[in-house]
């Protein structure tokens, strides 16, 4: 996977992540990128974006052998990703769709 793909959805995490600030007090996510999978021999990168007030996590994989690909989960902080993800061509893939996954997935705080 190139640098310029991740840089890529870092931007658009950063753009997703401040609109929702701007509209959502009670939502604060925090984005972080992790290269773990790397050191475990496994040639993808993830992000993940946490709602500390639920517990709830969105996970994002960019695997190397799949480029145009993301890879995506809607699980929680505390338990082990399912291992089924679902996925969105990498061009698809816009700040509005981060913003709304988290709006819809972080707002309803259970």
């Amino acid at each position: 996977m190139s640098d310029k793909q991740l840089k890529t959805l870092c931007d658009l995490a950063t753009e997703a992540h401040h609109l929702i600030q701007q509209n959502f007090e009670d939502i604060n996510p925090v984005v972080g990128v992790n290269h773990k999978m790397r050191s475990n021999g496994v040639p993808a990168d993830a992000m993940t974006i946490d709602c500390l007030k639920s517990g709830k996590r969105i996970i994002l994989v960019l695997h190397d052998q799949q480029p145009d690909i993301i890879h995506y989960q809607f699980s929680f902080k505390d338990k082990d990703p399912d291992s089924k993800f679902e996925s969105i061509p990498f061009n698809e893939l816009t700040a509005n769709t981060i913003y709304e996954w988290m709006r819809d997935y972080f707002s309803n705080l259970q």
